[in-house]
């Protein structure tokens, strides 16, 4: 085997190496949302708390609010796509009884063509309960924000929450999963989904992954056979 030769096989080998480690880690994360899956899908499954007797602040606890929405005080959040069309989420501010505090409901999705711009008071509901379950509000963001005047945001934060409202705001918020009734439908937003719980992409990249290393390793021994048939004395 000549030079050129075994710098190629050299190289095969430990790319095909660098593959299976990748497809390990790629088994790795699979295993680690599957745990995180099975985490989400008995916090969905348990019997909603009203959220004030939430304890416990970890996300997708199902968890019930009592009170009247603050719709004067509407947060949109922009660049939100629903089967392939644009729109936006609406947020609402609710006060709850005997506090000066509020939480706010996402209470889902509605159509706009530019993917930022609704009129709000077409999506007053009536109701002054809400279920679904809680997430946190993220403290920070490295992203452009638009002019705190505006009720538009590209991305809910904590610190952009108190810009916009007059008054404390929960860290939590609740993903509203109540029932639309026929009724109401032209005035309530298209509730968000409940998080998929499915694999991911993570076992197809994992075969993805060993495939090339066994391409890679067939390869370089193909190369190996033809050297040494090629430099065999003919008989």
């Amino acid at each position: 085997m000549n030079r050129r030769t075994g710098l190629f096989v050299t190289l095969a080998i430990a790319l095909a190496a660098v593959f299976v480690r990748l497809g390990f880690w790629q088994l790795d994360r699979l295993k680690q949302r599957r745990a995180r899956n099975a985490v989400v899908a008995s916090r969905i499954a348990a019997a909603p708390r009203p959220i004030d007797e939430l304890r416990d602040t970890a996300s997708y606890r199902r968890a019930t609010l009592e009170r009247t929405p603050d719709f004067a005080n509407d947060i949109v959040l922009t660049g939100r796509s629903r089967q392939g069309s644009p729109g936006v989420y609406i947020f609402t501010p609710v006060r709850r009884s005997g506090s000066d505090s509020a939480v706010l409901v996402l209470r889902g999705w509605v159509y706009s063509p530019d993917a930022a711009t609704v009129d709000l008071t077409r999506w007053h509901e009536r109701r002054r309960s809400f279920g679904g379950y809680v997430l946190a509000l993220p403290a920070s963001v490295d992203s452009p924000q638009q002019p705190a005047m505006e009720r538009k945001v590209r991305a809910l934060t904590r610190e952009r929450v108190r810009e916009l409202v007059p008054y404390p705001v929960s860290t939590r918020y609740l993903v509203s999963q109540d029932s639309v009734a026929a009724a109401a439908a032209d005035s309530t937003p298209a509730r968000v989904a409940q998080p998929s719980l499915d694999d991911g992409p993570h076992l197809s990249y994992a075969i993805q992954w060993f495939s090339f290393a066994a391409i890679a390793l067939i390869g370089s021994y193909v190369v190996i056979r033809r050297t040494r048939s090629v430099g065999s004395p003919s008989a």
